[in-house]
């Protein structure tokens, strides 16, 4: 068996801010959506991806991608979301098998009115907070990272 490579103290250091910062920047986030709309992080996105795709319409399995959720997480949440009228789901006019979520007037409405606040968070704790040069450099180590997780 080989010795797992611990972390040294630069390693150690980027992990912990990594971590301590996602985990509060998501907790703010989270607060500001409840407060706004009583919606959870993962309803607030996938509102969002509705919103830009074609036809404000995504297949399920789509959408499970692009919010990085379980099947079954997404359902829920979907299901959540149908319940408050702000998502409707339909089988795809060219498989029946298919499912297809479709964002609501009062979905489209909902999300105009609570992006802003979201918008301001990001924008206050992360994007301008950092310099272009580290906005770049860390959208490059983000997606090796998410491109080695999705391969693995």
């Amino acid at each position: 068996m080989t010795q797992p490579r611990w972390l040294d103290q630069t390693e150690m250091a980027a992990w912990r801010a990594f971590l301590t910062t996602s985990h509060l920047l998501e907790r703010r986030i989270e607060e500001q959506l409840k407060a706004t709309a009583g919606l959870t992080h993962p309803q607030y996105e996938i509102l969002v991806r509705l919103a830009a795709a074609p036809g404000r319409r995504l297949r399920m399995t789509e959408l499970a991608e692009g919010v990085v959720a379980s099947k079954s997480a997404l359902t829920y949440q979907v299901g959540r979301l149908e319940e408050a009228g702000l998502v409707e789901r339909t089988t795809c006019p060219d498989d029946d098998r298919g499912v297809l979520a479709v964002l609501t007037p009062a979905g489209a409405e909902l999300l105009e009115k609570v992006a802003p606040g979201h918008l301001e968070i990001v924008r206050e704790y992360l994007i301008d907070r950092l310099s272009r040069e580290e906005l770049r450099a860390m959208t490059s180590a983000m997606r090796k990272t998410e491109a080695a997780l999705r391969s693995g």
